[in-house]
């Protein structure tokens, strides 16, 4: 029936029915507006329309309007299943990381064994029993959720009932999840929620229940801002389920917004390839030869490293030929019938010992790398491992050591003073008319200098070792600080002593009295007055602000004493953080009428300084390791702006035939024309940024929201992983995962990041990141840049290896660590 206004117009529509058929039955749905049967209605109430379908001649099912729409909306979401396959969102929807579910029931048995108390496990004990510590209130929901489907409320159950539990929230149906996860959110069991157990709220209980699990996932996950916002997506969520407004969902509508969140999510910038384009690109797949195999490897690593390997074989060439050279020399000499052939490797040793002391200050002269980097040596010279280069001269100084003070504390010195009167006699003239003892020989000035050298020498080599740097070696007080940076950083002071000894050592030999033959403040003159000139320098920083930018801003991480202090001052001056824990502090107004003096110096290099070479970029960062990547895609992002500025001016100067020219004076156009052009060579840029924190994406909002409305091109492409959140597929994640879609979808902007650039969840797939990006751009040379912590970048360097003995592109690796 269909009433409008005051009018009573009614009008019957019946199914296929026989004429004179009297139903049996009447079923009514459960309208909202109740199932009254009123023929005719008060002047201003809402009316509705009425269909009567009659059913096998036996029922006629009473629907509104409403209803018949859901009940069709029903229908196509059904249909899509069957076409899009409910396969994928089997991967869409886990109560158990994929890494735990497969062969855990033993170890969840264990820890049944270990917490049960008379064979009965606890409520509280659950989380850990099925091993969800991290999401304890999560898993708590869902063992209340799965004790009323038994109807019942327990705080204790067996092991028969955990297994039983363990076999439901494990089980590879996604029916089966969908229906635990409807199910934690209808609290009272009855299949639905509907508009006459919430009229009275007007759907708050469906609101405050979904907003109860909203915080859960949110909690579970660590997203401390979508706790706060928990209501507002509750209503979110309900205005997309519900749109015909009869105030209750169903199981089905869930299960199809889980099924087409790939859909919504497709707001992010994607990697599109087919598979045509990666066979074309991926040429070297087909199979090869043994030794066809050998020769590509060999000559893939000698195109990645032939920097490397010629700066290596020189360095190596020198070494020998100087070690050759006073082996020779003291070969011929009367010292070489009674020391043998133990003097003349402690010589040739001590010559290179001389060379690597003073080139393994090199690499660490900031200024100098700098400067060099833009000459034409960096066509030749690699210098983004300069500091793999300096500790490979450590480990051959290591060597040169053991050579030298073991081959005169072992051999020398016993040799000598074994040796028969005739045979000490010629040596005489060098170690004194009498015959000197093994005590003499240690403590006299070259002995002294040389062990105070050793001692000094093993304790900054040993604290500058990985495991004491980075405190992977555990010790207990108080030797705990001599583990860290700050123990590393002061104990490499002691080679000021070492290098005072160094000098002291080689001016006080025994076997050489002329001065110029002392050649050890020859080869360190340079070098040392080359770094200390450069030890200026206080502490770097990344700067994240753009050449062409007028201003300079860098982004601290607090990490250290030093960090830690610069915080606490600023932290005196400047407005606390909003919210979250991205921890910014801002200061944009001062009342103060004089600021303290900021001293900068540099800037300094980095690998990524580069970056305008390669066709196309590829950008990671981890942490605050992001930061020389944002100073890169603001530069991109202004040269962008600058050619579209130089295009449209272009346009004006010379426009189309038939539009009417501006009148140009010739100064105007001498000067249009002769302006040079920029060029961008890079055609495309991608940025992952993988952080463990949601409020770290406040440090860059504004530039991604920036890159996001100003790139129509689409040159730069960005992604943003939030590793705190677990992995798209898990439960735990799933709502959370919908939300962000539909936000996205109706407001543009990302739930999690707050910008309008998607964040993913868990961590990258490397191998498929580069697989894609190798698809879309065959013949390129791309430059993957990366700052970081070491191990991503092992994995990084190692799959661009691969591919460029598999693809037509060329990836070559850069990296810097904090």
């Amino acid at each position: 029936m269909r009433g409008g206004g005051a009018s009573a117009d009614h009008h019957q529509r019946w199914g296929s029915a026989s004429a004179g058929t009297t139903p049996r039955s009447l079923s009514t749905g459960s309208s909202p507006r109740g199932s009254d049967d009123r023929s005719c209605s008060d002047d201003g109430e809402e009316l509705v329309e009425v269909t009567l379908d009659l059913q096998d001649d036996d029922t006629i099912v009473l629907r509104s309007s409403a209803l018949a729409a859901r009940a069709a909306r029903r229908q196509r979401a059904q249909l899509d299943r069957t076409r899009s396959g409910a396969h994928k969102a089997l991967r869409g929807l886990r109560f158990i990381s994929s890494n735990k579910a497969n062969n855990a029931w033993i170890e969840v048995q264990a820890n049944f064994d270990r917490l049960a108390r008379d064979g009965y496990l606890s409520r509280s004990d659950f989380a850990e029993c099925i091993g969800m510590t991290e999401s304890k209130e999560f898993a708590l929901e869902l063992f209340d959720t799965l004790s009323r489907r038994r109807r019942m409320k327990v705080d204790t159950i067996n092991k028969e009932e955990l297994r039983e539990i363990w076999q439901q929230i494990t089980d590879n149906s996604f029916d089966s999840r969908l229906q635990i996860f409807f199910e934690m959110v209808d609290k009272n069991a009855d299949g639905r929620i509907t508009e006459a157990e919430v009229k009275e709220t007007q759907l708050v209980f469906f609101l405050s229940t979904t907003a109860q699990i909203i915080m859960l996932s949110a909690s579970a996950n660590k997203l401390s801002r979508l706790k706060e916002q928990a209501e507002e997506y509750a209503a979110l969520i309900m205005e997309e389920l519900d749109p015909e407004g009869l105030g209750y969902i169903e199981l089905w509508q869930l299960e199809t917004l889980l099924l087409q969140k790939d859909t919504y999510m497709n707001y992010s910038q994607a990697l599109s390839y087919t598979s045509q384009a990666l066979s074309q690109n991926m040429a070297g797949l087909r199979k090869k030869s043994p030794i066809r195999k050998i020769s590509t490897t060999l000559s893939y690593y000698f195109e990645d490293n032939w920097k490397r390997l010629w700066v290596l074989a020189l360095w190596i060439g020198i070494m020998a030929g100087l070690f050759a050279w006073k082996f020779m020399q003291y070969r011929n000499r009367y010292v070489f019938d009674v020391m043998g052939y133990c003097v003349t490797t402690a010589k040739g040793a001590a010559e290179t010992l001389k060379l690597n002391m003073a080139i393994i200050l090199l690499p660490v002269c900031r200024n100098t790398i700098t400067w060099l980097r833009s000459t034409r040596a960096a066509r030749v010279l690699p210098f983004d491992d300069n500091i793999n280069f300096h500790k490979t001269i450590a480990a051959a100084i290591v060597v040169g050591i053991i050579l030298h003070a073991g081959n005169h504390l072992v051999c020398d010195f016993p040799r000598l003073i074994k040796s028969s009167d005739e045979k000490y006699a010629p040596l005489g003239q060098y170690f004194g008319e009498i015959k000197p003892t093994y005590f003499t020989l240690v403590k006299g000035v070259e002995g002294i200098t040389g062990v105070i050298m050793v001692v000094c020498m093993i304790i900054a080599f040993t604290l500058a070792t990985r495991w004491f740097r980075r405190s992977l070696v555990k010790l207990p007080r108080p030797f705990d600080k001599l583990t860290g940076f700050n123990a590393f950083w002061y104990s490499h002071h002691l080679f000021i002593i070492v290098y005072i000894a160094f000098i002291v050592h080689g001016e006080c030999l025994y076997l050489i009295h002329v001065w110029y033959r002392r050649t050890t403040w020859m080869y360190l003159s340079v070098p040392v007055c080359l770094y200390v000139g450069e030890r200026t320098l206080r502490h770097p920083f990344s700067i994240t602000s753009a050449p062409g930018d007028d201003y300079l801003s860098i982004h601290v991480r607090q990490l250290g004493d030093w960090t830690r202090e610069l915080k606490r001052v600023f932290a005196a001056a400047c407005e606390p953080p909003v919210g979250g824990k991205s921890g910014l502090l801002r200061a944009d107004e001062t009342t103060k009428k004089t600021l303290p003096k900021l001293l900068i110096d540099g800037p300094y290099g980095s690998p990524a300084q580069d970056y305008s070479k390669y066709d196309v970029l590829l950008l990671v960062g981890l942490g605050i390791g992001a930061t020389p990547f944002i100073s890169i895609l603001k530069d991109l992002l202004n040269n962008i702006i600058k050619m579209e500025e130089e295009e449209d001016a272009s346009t004006d100067l010379y426009p189309p035939i038939g539009r009417n020219k501006p009148h140009i004076d010739l100064g105007t156009l001498m000067t249009i024309t002769s302006r040079p052009k920029k060029i961008l060579k890079t055609t495309n840029a991608y940025f992952y940024w993988v952080t463990r924190e949601q409020g770290s994406f406040d440090w860059f909002k504004g530039v991604m929201n920036e890159i996001a409305d100003l790139d129509q091109r689409n040159i730069i492409e960005m992604h943003n992983y939030l590793t705190s959140v677990y992995e798209e597929g898990d439960a735990r994640s799933a709502l959370i995962t919908m939300l962000q879609a539909l936000n996205h979808a109706k407001n543009g902007v990302d739930i999690v990041s707050g910008t309008r650039v998607r964040t993913h969840f868990a961590r990258p797939n490397w191998k498929k990141v580069l697989s894609k990006i190798a698809s879309k751009h065959p013949y390129a040379k791309i430059g993957v840049f990366y700052c970081g912590a070491p191990v991503l970048a092992q994995e990084l360097s190692k799959l661009c290896h691969e591919f460029n003995g598999k693809c037509t592109s060329k990836f070559e690796f850069h990296k810097e660590h904090f």
